[in-house]
């Protein structure tokens, strides 16, 4: 059985730019706290006297509670009408980003986030597995994470105006009438993942095949190593005796050049198989990674984060697209909801804990390049190309 059988393209979706339209929008302003966290920390600081374990509780909380709101997905993802799901998914989310923008503890702020992370994260998966329907998924990844990039970007630049003139309430009233305002768009989404007739047995969730598996530990191991990085390169330019003023600079023009790679990937999309561009994103990505060793000088660090920030943003589409190819049900992308959570967490975790007890930045860039670089070989593993036996290839 080929792949092609797999993936299904269920005929609901008749307006396919307006689908993308839809899943680009909700899933930017989804992570718009996280995307946000530098400014949003400081005003935390500033107006709730929330100290750094505060605040750093209360990001884990929203960004726990997206995670695991896959678990519940896996019950309703293929019981529920997904725009029903989405509708009532973003009610929880607009309401609790109201009522955030009305309380004054941190105590019930944070309970607040957890309800707005489990609404936020279920629309997520509902965008993700949505993308992975459509006819060119990686070019709707590209999409996808260009839009919470551009976001981010528009926020960090906007934030401090709005924060001066309003405070706080400002940011989370702003999350709930941009999501409002998509709410329409919902009517754009599938009702639900088509089952293919060979294959009945997806409806009550099959087991995950050894690629799928495969292909979710090679995105753990990708954020853990990118966000191991990208937490502490500012820290890595203070240790090589880079100003701050320049790092920050450079950090600034490094987020554009986020932006740059996923457009590109979204340009080169809409193709079968992905082993050049993975090998392209991830080469990039490790370069620079080993870039930082060694207590790079101005220009060095500058190649080195500018090129990471390009790489792993031009290589997520693609990443993502692979997985979607060996989907069956909805589960694997909604499974990769949770595992990039657990990324992102585990990432600065580690590295953090390495960097203590180790007293410096080598071992976390080496072993960083090593992680990218075994996710790299297992994304390649999992490309119908790489599979010798034809027996198989419906795995893939």
């Amino acid at each position: 059985m080929s792949s092609h059988n797999i993936r299904t393209m269920p005929s609901e979706i008749s307006n396919a730019p307006m689908t993308t339209v839809a899943l680009v929008a909700i899933a930017a302003i989804v992570p718009a706290l996280l995307l946000m966290a530098p400014v949003v920390a400081g005003q935390l600081a500033t107006e709730l006297q929330m100290g750094p374990a505060a605040i750093g509780q209360l990001f884990t909380a929203e960004l726990g509670a997206m995670s695991l709101a896959t678990l519940p997905g896996f019950y309703w993802l293929s019981r529920t009408n997904w725009r029903l799901a989405g509708s009532v998914s973003a009610l929880l989310f607009i309401l609790a980003n109201i009522f955030s923008a009305l309380v004054d503890s941190p105590v019930q702020l944070t309970l607040l986030r957890i309800l707005s992370g489990l609404g936020g994260g279920s629309l997520m998966i509902i965008c993700m597995a949505t993308a992975s329907m459509l006819p060119k998924p990686d070019r709707a990844y590209g999409l996808w994470v260009m839009g919470q990039l551009a976001l981010g970007a528009v926020g960090l630049s906007l934030l401090p105006i709005l924060f001066a003139h309003f405070g706080l309430s400002a940011f989370f009233i702003a999350l709930a009438a941009l999501m409002l305002l998509s709410t329409p768009l919902i009517g754009y989404l599938p009702t639900g993942k088509q089952v293919p007739v060979d294959q009945p047995s997806a409806k009550t969730g099959t087991p995950l095949t050894r690629p799928a598996l495969l292909g979710l530990l090679a995105v753990l191991l990708f954020y853990v190593s990118l966000n191991g990085v990208w937490t502490f390169i500012g820290a890595i330019a203070g240790a090589a005796s880079i100003d701050s003023q320049t790092s920050g600079n450079v950090l600034a023009i490094a987020s554009l050049f986020g932006i740059a790679g996923a457009v590109t990937a979204t340009l080169l999309g809409g193709r079968n198989r992905y082993n050049r561009p993975l090998l392209i994103g991830y080469l990039i990505m490790i370069v620079g990674i080993l870039l930082l060793t060694g207590a790079p000088d101005s220009i060095r660090f500058t190649v080195a984060a500018l090129g990471f920030k390009y790489a792993w943003t031009f290589a997520l589409p693609f990443i993502l697209a692979s997985l979607a190819s060996i989907d069956r049900n909805g589960h694997v992308m909604s499974l990769t909801n949770l595992v990039i959570g657990g990324g992102l967490a585990l990432g600065p975790l580690i590295a953090g804990q390495m960097i203590e007890a180790l007293g410096g930045y080598m071992e976390v860039l080496l072993g960083s390049a090593l992680l990218a670089t075994t996710s790299l070989l297992l994304m390649l593993f999992i490309q119908p190309k790489r599979l010798s036996n034809p027996g198989v290839a419906q795995n893939a």
